[in-house]
């Protein structure tokens, strides 16, 4: 579990995030959203720590990453996964490389160890028998998966996705949906998601942070997110008329919430 408490973040004296509190479970698809502009991505920076708050406390299972010295931030890191927006793989490196790196930059394993604990990672995210592509011959779909592959290889506590599903068309938006909501359950990770994706919202939101003007606006999950007065967050999640016919259907047809 990862608890935020009273968070303030300025840029040139300008307030990003005001006090904001929230905490995302463990075992759960961990949403944050929120317009542009609104705090989110710097609410996410500075959870894993590549901006560092003014004012407040982020604890990692009890520990306050904004007590932690280098050492203990090291130690942090190797508990973490990360899937960035762009993937960013190593185009130099092959499939099966790219999920390597990370175990031998890390561990200690032989060779051995390494390879076959990425071959598992590569077969979890249904990419078997692609070791030897490279990113330019594969998706983008696959590339993402091979990006999750990477992010889990470590066997991490919390896993951070910055827009796991950008420039990726809705078909495969779900599958990766669908595959970050099973690993967290599968492994007990505590996952934080950074979306713009409405069908993220609505499709695996099991906690939801709504950020607005850099305040925490509302937290719930995706069966609340249904009924709530808030007319900000309704504004934002049922914007469009498919979500809003959405909305409407299942709000007359309560007994088929998810």
């Amino acid at each position: 579990m990862i608890e935020v408490k009273n968070v303030t973040k300025s840029f040139d004296d300008k307030t990003i995030l005001h006090n904001v509190s929230t905490i995302f479970e463990t075992g759960k698809t961990n949403l944050i959203i929120g317009q542009s502009g609104s705090g989110k991505t710097v609410l996410m920076k500075s959870v894993v720590g590549l901006v560092k708050p003014e004012e407040g406390e982020i604890l990692f299972d009890g520990r306050d990453l904004l007590k932690m010295d280098t050492e203990q931030i090291k130690h942090l890191r190797k508990e973490i996964g990360m899937l960035f927006q762009g993937s960013a793989l190593f185009d130099s490196e092959t499939v099966l490389g790219n999920v390597m790196f990370p175990l031998t930059m890390f561990t200690s394993m032989t060779q051995g160890e390494i390879k076959d604990r990425a071959q598992f990672c590569l077969e979890r995210v249904n990419l078997k028998g692609a070791d030897n592509k490279y990113p330019s011959e594969i998706s983008g779909g696959m590339q993402k998966r091979v990006a999750i592959a990477r992010a889990i290889a470590l066997n991490p506590k919390y896993l951070f996705c910055d827009e796991p599903n950008s420039g990726l068309d809705p078909k495969t938006s779900i599958l990766i949906d669908e595959l970050l909501s099973d690993i967290t359950h599968e492994y007990n990770i505590t996952t934080v998601i950074n979306t713009h994706d409405m069908n993220s919202v609505l499709g695996i939101g099991e906690n939801i942070t709504f950020i607005k003007n850099g305040r925490r606006e509302w937290v719930g999950d995706m069966k609340e997110i249904y009924k709530t007065s808030n007319e900000a967050l309704n504004e934002f999640v049922f914007a469009t008329d498919l979500f809003q016919k959405v909305k409407n259907y299942v709000i007359a047809n309560e007994k088929l919430m998810p």
